[in-house]
């Protein structure tokens, strides 16, 4: 599915679509609640700081774009689905990724296959 004809994102979805497409560590951590978590790769990163410390080492090592695939509300999270392409082996890849939204803000996410 096409950008154009993807169903609208929820706010902080878009906003975290948006930085991780500019490699903006500092947006991406803004996405989140202060308390909010992140986990990728087998670990998990809490808080604005050591979120926006994962962006900024994520985006310096594999230099990561997604797309939009799909994207649906299901038991209090949304998962979205999204092409992702980098400097990784299999580049591009399609992946999961769960978010818990609250209040404005992303309070948990969970990136995975």
């Amino acid at each position: 599915m096409t950008q154009s004809t993807f169903p609208q994102l929820p706010p902080q979805v878009a906003a975290y679509v948006a930085a991780t497409n500019a490699h903006d560590a500092a947006g991406i951590a803004r996405c989140f609640a202060p308390d909010g978590t992140v986990r990728d790769e087998g670990h998990t990163h809490s808080g604005h700081a050591d979120i926006a410390a994962w962006a900024e080492q994520v985006a310096a090592r594999y230099a990561a774009t997604m797309a939009p695939d799909s994207g649906a509300e299901a038991d209090g999270q949304y998962l979205l689905r999204a092409q992702v392409s980098g400097n990784f082996p299999g580049s591009p890849v399609l992946l999961a990724f769960r978010f818990v939204l609250q209040a404005g803000a992303i309070a948990s996410l969970e990136i995975g296959a």
